[in-house]
């Protein structure tokens, strides 16, 4: 990588952190603003732009890669498949928790109601973010690896050419 390639996947890197931390705490605190749920409706809609947010920072250091550029998409698509697919599952868990969390406490916020539908969907949503936190990470570390850059071995070896 070239010093301005450095530079912009630095700061992209460091965006990506700051939304997954971001992440973390509102999944982490978000029930201590129960009592005021107009105050969690706001936490909760930042949070989900946040998520679109990241997903299109991972998606635009896909693009700026030499094999994207080249039009060998499926060399990405196969290395990267877990993190895409877990990214929208993530953002789909958490867009209905959200839904159904504002719902059900906006008129009674401090009333325990937890079916277990809710029970269930909160608790896979946690688990899914785990793993998105974790494919996400890598995702956005391994992308800077040289393989992807131009005229590397490896993408000669990916596609058959001596």
């Amino acid at each position: 990588m070239n010093s301005l390639n450095t530079k912009q996947y630095t700061t992209i890197v460091i965006l990506q952190n700051v939304l997954l931390l971001f992440d973390i705490c509102v999944n982490s605190f978000a029930s201590f603003a129960r009592q005021h749920p107009s105050d969690m409706l706001i936490l909760y809609v930042i949070q989900d732009f946040c998520l679109v947010i990241a997903l299109t920072l991972l998606l635009i250091s896909f693009f700026s890669t030499y094999i994207f550029q080249a039009g060998l998409i499926q060399l990405l698509y196969t290395k990267f498949r877990m993190t895409l697919v877990l990214c929208i599952v993530y953002m789909i868990l958490s867009i209905s928790l959200h839904v159904w969390h504002i719902t059900v406490h906006w008129s009674v916020p401090l009333k325990y109601y937890w079916t277990k539908g809710f029970y269930a969907l909160y608790s896979m949503q946690r688990t899914v973010a785990v793993l998105y936190y974790y494919f996400y990470k890598r995702a956005s570390l391994r992308i800077a690896d040289p393989r992807f850059d131009r005229g590397s071995a490896w993408i000669r070896k990916q596609l058959n050419i001596p």
